[in-house]
Order: C-alpha cells, then structure tokens, then sequence
C-alpha cells in the first residue's frame, strides 16, 4: 500500500511497509516524521490486528453497555483505589467540566501495590481489574486487547524513532516489566440533556502513543494551528494515532502533542470508541531522546496549569485524580494537594 490521505487530511500510514525492504521501510519513515512532525495525528493501517479480534472487543463492550444500569454499577471505579472500573456519564471531567460519556477503565491485571512508607503514590495505579460476573467474555476480549495493542505500540515506537534517526531501543528499558498499558471503554450516549456538546473536553494525552478504535458514528476532532478543530470521520480498520506530551517533550518539540477533543453525537445516537495508551512503567524516568535535530528543536509547549514530570507515573496519577474527583475524595483524600500541582 502506498502512503495516502484520508478525506480529512490526517495521512495514512501503513506499518506493514516495515517488512517490505529497505524501500518500504524508508517511505514508512518519511510518512511518519512528516505526521508526527506535523500535525501530531495520522491513521495507521498495517497493523495486523484482525477484524475477528476487533469483533470481540467491540462485542463484548456493546455487551457492556446493555447489561442494567446495577450491574454496571456493581463494577463502579468508586470501588477501586486504582481507579479501575465502570464511570457514569458526566462523572469525569475534562478541564474542569463534565465529559458526557460512560467508560469502563481497564489495565493490565496485576496484584494490588499499596504504597509502602517511602514509595510514590502512583503505584496507587497498579491492580485488579473490576469485572462484570454477567459477561466473562469481556475480561478475555479486553486482556487481549491489551496485549495485541501492546505489541502494536512498541513495533510503531521503534520505527518513530527510526524515523527520527534515533535508536529504536532508546526507550526499551523505559517499558521493561510492567509497561502501564490501559484502555478504556467508551460509551458516548448523545447530547446532554442541558444541551452541551463536550463527550470529551480539549486535551492532550501526557503519556506515549494512543491508539484509538472508533465505530462508524464520528465526533473526533483534531486541533489546527490556528485554533479550529478538523473532524476526523472512521475509517475501516485503522487506528487513530496521536502522540503524547512525553514524547513532545523528549524530543524539545520535535514531536508534536496535539489537542483533541470528543463532539457529542446529536440527539440520542451512540457512539463507541476504544482508545489504548501506550505507556512507559509507572517509575520510569524519561530521558531526553538523542537524535539528530535534537539540538535545533523549537520547544516543547509549556502549560503552567499542567507541569509534566520526567517520571511518567507523577503526570498518569496526577491525570487520574484530576478526572475522578470522586475516586480521589473517597480513597486519596490526602493526595488533593496533588491536584493542584
């Protein structure tokens, strides 16, 4: 497949093109410094992740979303000082102000890791996962989501950097154990019954590389230079991809994080999504990344309302504190302070 543009302007990118020889390789790296280098979004196909496999996921999450509002909530992250679990629409806030969607949080399942006397509260994010006894089908579907995206994150961050003229391993240690791999599931149920269009509020992710599944029905949007957002309509069997404020960060710049934002369906229309954060451990400490422009950068964009830290787990818990207000007041009382940083 040769490099393309969607209708809307976002380039597709083909990551199959890495096993086609050297000439496959250099047109994929050409595509990808000039998406990431620019607008920060691209639709990635490629990937070999199968239609079977997104049917399962996508399956079992309209499964989710039809089971009663009690069963739902019987898995509410309220539950979870790990913020795992089910959130009602108009729960999480974005920027200050609701998001009009419900969403499952899911992780990678591991045991609890309570902060000993001494050690961050981010490991606070490490745990179980919150599953629904009614659709057993759902924890296999999801884990295996995780895993498959997984591979797909790191295959497409070594030929980013690749494409930047860095080493591909540069980070490889930042993700060695257990990478912090999430995904939600997202329900957004139409427009507020106040009328507001925000499903999700103007932001940008502070992690790595998401990967987004949409469904048929749009609504993303993709900020331009001059302040007005660009409707990024499905696309049949691509990911969405955006970079993370991390990696603008490591590279001065040279990487772009892009705001986006989430447009309410009109009336009662529902619209699904599955995005998946590609990110390093909760302690790892990002290092600068070396590679050749790195000293002729433009900067990376400063915001004094959202500092980011070398330490990836700092920016993902302060994220979750932020967005689940009741999460924090119920188990982290003591990390509001937090918040505010």
């Amino acid at each position: 497949m040769t490099q393309q543009s969607h209708p809307t302007g976002l380039p597709v990118i083909d990551l199959s093109l890495a096993d086609d020889g050297p000439r496959g390789r250099t047109r994929l790296h050409t595509a990808l410094r000039s998406a990431a280098t620019g607008v920060g979004f691209f639709q990635l196909v490629g990937h070999d992740v199968t239609p079977a496999e997104t049917a399962a996921l996508t399956g079992a999450m309209r499964a989710f979303f039809a089971l009663p509002e009690a069963d739902r909530l019987a898995v509410s992250n309220l539950n979870s000082p790990h913020f795992r679990g089910y959130t009602r629409t108009g729960d999480e806030r974005t920027g200050g102000n609701r998001d009009w969607r419900d969403q499952l949080d899911i992780g990678a399942e591991l045991p609890p890791h309570v902060p000993a006397r001494g050690e961050p509260p981010y490991w606070w994010l490490e745990g179980p996962n919150q599953w629904p006894a009614a659709l057993p089908e759902l924890r296999e579907a999801a884990l295996h989501w995780i895993d498959r995206l997984g591979g797909v994150g790191r295959r497409l961050l070594h030929e980013l950097l690749a494409a930047i003229g860095a080493r591909p391993d540069f980070y490889d240690d930042a993700f060695a154990g257990h990478p912090h791999l999430r995904l939600k599931l997202v329900r957004y149920p139409g427009t507020a019954p106040d009328g507001a269009a925000q499903g999700v509020g103007s932001h940008k992710d502070y992690g790595f590389i998401t990967l987004l599944l949409q469904d048929t029905v749009g609504g993303l949007e993709v900020e331009r230079p001059d302040g007005t957002f660009l409707a990024v309509p499905p696309m049949e069997g691509a990911f969405v991809v955006n970079l993370g404020e991390l990696l603008e960060v490591a590279t001065d710049g040279y990487l772009k994080a892009t705001s986006h934002r989430v447009v309410s369906p009109p009336g009662a229309r529902e619209r699904f999504s599955v995005p998946f954060f590609y990110n390093p451990r909760l302690d790892a400490h990002i290092e600068p990344l070396d590679f050749p422009q790195a000293h002729h950068a433009p900067g990376a964009t400063q915001d004094p309302a959202n500092p980011l830290y070398a330490e990836f787990g700092r920016n993902e818990l302060k994220g979750y504190l932020r967005a689940h207000p009741g999460v924090t007041r119920r188990h982290h009382a003591d990390l509001l302070p937090l918040t505010a940083a």
